[in-house]
């Protein structure tokens, strides 16, 4: 499918059991869950203390609402489309999956500050306006399946700090 010269790929889903960002309910669930983590939440796999997860979720609905841009990656561009219809599968996300380099936070920051950020843009997916975003890995994407990914991520990080 095209549309202004971009190529869109539409990934088949259960519309029934997959949930979305973009649902209201989904994102108070996630925001719950968010506001549980505290300075004592340890990650159950990974690299990341709870601060630094924190502030990669931020970072990424940040791409994802178009706030800042990434190009496409070689790799991405060769596997990309394959991954992400293994990632759209209507199970969560595989532990330990690479990190793409410039999402890989490093510091430690203020936990309380970086959940009022990451809070401030989950309420900014009622507004989305972002559709055809280029993911560093995935390539171009549409709405329906940035909705689907977006909670993907944001719930596959909280499941890493058992949240």
């Amino acid at each position: 499918m095209r549309s202004n010269g971009l190529r869109y790929i539409r990934i088949p889903y259960k519309q029934y059991t997959m949930k979305t960002i973009f649902d209201k309910a989904t994102r108070d669930e996630l925001a719950t869950r968010i506001n549980s983590l505290n300075e004592q939440s340890a990650a159950q796999w990974g690299k990341m203390n709870v601060s630094q997860m924190v502030k990669h979720c931020a970072q990424f609905d940040e791409m994802a609402l178009g706030k800042t841009k990434y190009k496409q990656s070689f790799l991405g561009k060769l596997f990309g489309k394959v991954a992400l219809k293994d990632v759209m599968k209507d199970q969560p996300m595989k532990k330990n999956l690479p990190t793409v380099p410039s999402f890989v936070i490093r510091e430690t920051g203020n936990l309380a500050e970086e959940k009022k950020r990451w809070l401030a843009l989950l309420d900014e997916y009622s507004q989305f306006n972002n559709d055809g975003f280029i993911h560093p890995f995935f390539g171009t994407m549409i709405k329906e399946n940035t909705g689907y990914i977006a909670y993907k991520h944001a719930d596959h990080h909280l499941r890493q700090f058992n949240s």
